[in-house]
């Protein structure tokens, strides 16, 4: 049996919730990704195995196929997990350079926390 993929996102974010309260009901597969915080202690043994320089990154992380992906190119992939009718806006979004997408993805980042409410307790499974 293929071991499922994870998306680790903070707990204590809005916008992190609210993406997963979206995303979970438009999975195609249910069982093909795993939501964790990145503050539960599952998460923090995942982020301490990974490379110095992505430890120390703040972002979202998206371990796929056993490769970790993070910032933009984490939020895109996630499309792939989606229904059909979601999944034909990766392509586009993948088109957008990189550096570009990553930049817009710190801005929102850096603001999240301005404009999405914390949740009352984490949505996330320790």
């Amino acid at each position: 049996m293929k071991e499922r993929d994870i998306l680790l996102m903070d707990g204590d974010c809005g916008l992190c919730s609210h993406v997963a309260n979206f995303m979970y009901p438009r999975l195609a597969n249910k069982g093909s990704l795993q939501f964790l915080s990145n503050s539960s202690k599952e998460g923090r043994k995942i982020i301490s195995k990974l490379s110095k320089q992505y430890q120390i990154t703040d972002t979202v992380y998206l371990i796929r196929n056993g490769k970790c992906h993070i910032k933009s190119g984490a939020a895109v992939r996630c499309l792939l997990y989606m229904r059909w009718h979601y999944k034909i806006f990766f392509p586009l979004f993948w088109l957008y350079p990189l550096p570009l997408r990553d930049i817009k993805y710190s801005i929102l980042a850096r603001y999240r926390h301005y404009f999405f409410k914390r949740p009352a307790y984490c949505i996330f499974p320790d």
